[in-house]
């Protein structure tokens, strides 16, 4: 058999932050590597100070990530200086008073200052870079002293406002919509969180009911049957008595356990529901919500159902509410009869709808019918549900009022565990 090679993982991707910021260095560079000799060249500036100035404009928008304040102090300083500190000769032959380079910087400026932080706070620097480049022509007049040089000066004014503003305006709208991203994400995270959390404490209090009403309620009978044995039946024996104290016994200590068990299900921001489970006398409450959604329901209870055990007074109410269920999702439109019979020995449970008005749209199988039979087998009951002769639907189970024979009942738990 051939070895299998060891599987080798995969490097991190980098973030989008990361990726950013990688990338608004780099600009940052590139434009401080051209504008620096650009400067020192075709504008006559010194090196050190086109080295100086340079840094400082272009490492503003770097600068304005934590600091905006000390980055658009910096950028309007260099902004300021730099079409002051050049050569009337040169000047007039390059766009002034910005260069290729220091507009695409001022654009980049307003752009971060503006995402990161706000409109409010990005205004400053276009409008104060704005202002600045206005103040060049009156304080360098002899640079725009003719025509074409003045026609020159006010087109690169215009067009480095123009994009600047277009940039404040793009960084507004791609900040609003980056933020409303992020919020609906959280948001769909929040109530993705809140549907798992909901899900989870309604599945535990319903567990923690069913522990409650049933098993909490046969084990508190044994407990009060075993500790008044020896009342009720004086003829049994010392031994026998004692037997029946450790019945007792063993019985309240499992319902301490249960108390217990349950608290840990009870949540403690949720109310515990004081109302009982279910009965049958609670299916004509069941009936009379399906009727108010439009249903034809008719019901029919015969016999002594209020004698029937906790267990099987249960059970008839779920299956009766899941094979209502079930008729009104798969036979829209067709009157529903529901007929619960009680006599000495089971309860009767009968469930039939007519023929659908449409036919129901193909569904795949769902657990409905599969937890009604598993309920009335529990109980050692029958469980029919199948087509009717007049093209409805129809189901049928019996529940025992006796409990089935302890061999039958054990032979039949040994060959269903898996």
């Amino acid at each position: 058999m051939a070895r299998r090679r060891p599987r080798t993982e995969r490097a991190p991707r980098i973030s989008r932050r990361t990726a950013g910021l990688a990338a608004l260095g780099a600009a940052c560079l590139v434009l401080f590597a051209v504008l620096v000799p650009i400067q020192t060249v075709l504008y006559g500036t010194s090196l050190p100070l086109s080295f100086i100035l340079g840094a400082a404009l272009c490492g503003s928008p770097l600068l304005a990530l934590t600091h905006p304040r000390w980055a658009i102090a910096a950028f309007c300083a260099s902004a300021f200086a730099l079409p002051l500190l050049v050569v009337p000769t040169l000047a007039t032959e390059s766009p002034w008073p910005w260069s290729v380079p220091a507009l695409l910087t001022f654009v980049l400026f307003v752009g971060v200052v503006t995402f990161i932080h706000g409109a409010r706070l990005g205004a400053f620097p276009l409008v104060i870079g704005v202002v600045l480049a206005l103040t060049a022509p009156l304080l360098r007049p002899e640079i725009v002293a003719t025509a074409p040089t003045a026609g020159s000066a006010t087109a690169d004014l215009i067009v480095t406002t123009s994009v600047a503003a277009a940039m404040f305006l793009v960084a507004i709208l791609v900040a609003g919509r980056v933020r409303v991203s992020a919020e609906l994400t959280r948001e769909r995270e929040h109530s993705a969180l809140e549907e798992s959390r909901r899900g989870l404490v309604e599945e535990r209090t319903r567990i923690a009911r069913e522990l409650h009403d049933v098993i909490a309620h046969s084990m508190s009978v044994i407990q009060v049957q075993a500790s008044t044995a020896r009342y009720r039946l004086p003829e049994i024996g010392d031994a026998a008595s004692a037997e029946f104290d450790s019945i007792a016994a063993t019985a309240r200590e499992s319902l301490t356990e249960m108390r217990r068990m349950l608290g840990v299900l009870r949540t403690e921001d949720q109310t515990a529901e004081l109302a009982p489970q279910q009965r049958i006398d609670d299916i004509p409450a069941l009936v009379d919500t399906i009727r108010r959604a439009g249903v034809t329901v008719g019901l029919e209870i015969t016999g002594a159902v209020a004698d029937a055990p906790q267990a099987v007074q249960i059970a008839a109410f779920r299956i009766a509410q899941e094979a209502l269920s079930n008729a009104v999702r798969h036979a829209s439109g067709a009157p529903v009869t529901v007929r619960v019979q009680a006599d000495a020995d089971a309860v009767l449970i009968r469930v039939r709808n007519g023929r659908a008005a449409a036919p129901p749209a193909p569904t795949g199988g769902g657990y409905g019918l599969r937890g009604m039979r598993e309920r009335v087998e529990l109980l050692g009951g029958a469980f029919t549900a199948g087509p009717s002769a007049d093209g409805g639907w129809e189901m049928a189970a019996t529940l025992p009022l006796r409990d089935p024979d302890p061999r039958t009942d054990t032979a039949a738990s040994l060959e269903e565990t898996p």
